[in-house]
């Protein structure tokens, strides 16, 4: 009787640690996902404030922008081109865009990268 309620109290505190350790590593995963969602919206959010005037909200280019002939973010030319130089545009400009680094943290342009990236699935 003694070794049966032993067992008893064995398994309930095991599924119990079980449990607790799978809640606890599922935790930041969740945590990540969320952060990611956030983060995306935050870039998107920026996209529109920094990007959409002249590069339209799809990337193809607003009617300002395709009066000073900004490229289509979405094209095969934009998108070929190398992160590094994405980030450096975003930075320092080019032609009539303006430059961001003073306005933008490292971390947002790279995060503005990622997201043309995402524009040429959307063409």
């Amino acid at each position: 009787m003694l070794l049966d309620k032993t067992r008893k109290s064995v398994n309930y505190t095991s599924a119990i640690l079980t449990a607790l350790v799978t809640g606890l590593m599922l935790f930041p995963i969740s945590t990540l996902r969320a952060n990611a969602a956030q983060d995306s919206a935050a870039t998107a959010a920026t996209f529109r404030t920094k990007c959409a005037m002249c590069h339209g909200q799809d990337g193809s280019g607003s009617e300002v922008g395709k009066t000073m002939n900004v490229p289509d973010l979405r094209s095969p030319e934009v998108q070929k081109l190398q992160d590094a130089a994405l980030v450096q545009v975003i930075s320092d400009g080019k032609g009539g865009m303006p430059s961001f680094k003073n306005s933008l943290t490292a971390e947002q342009i790279q995060a503005l990268v990622k997201h043309i990236r995402t524009l040429a699935a959307r063409k």
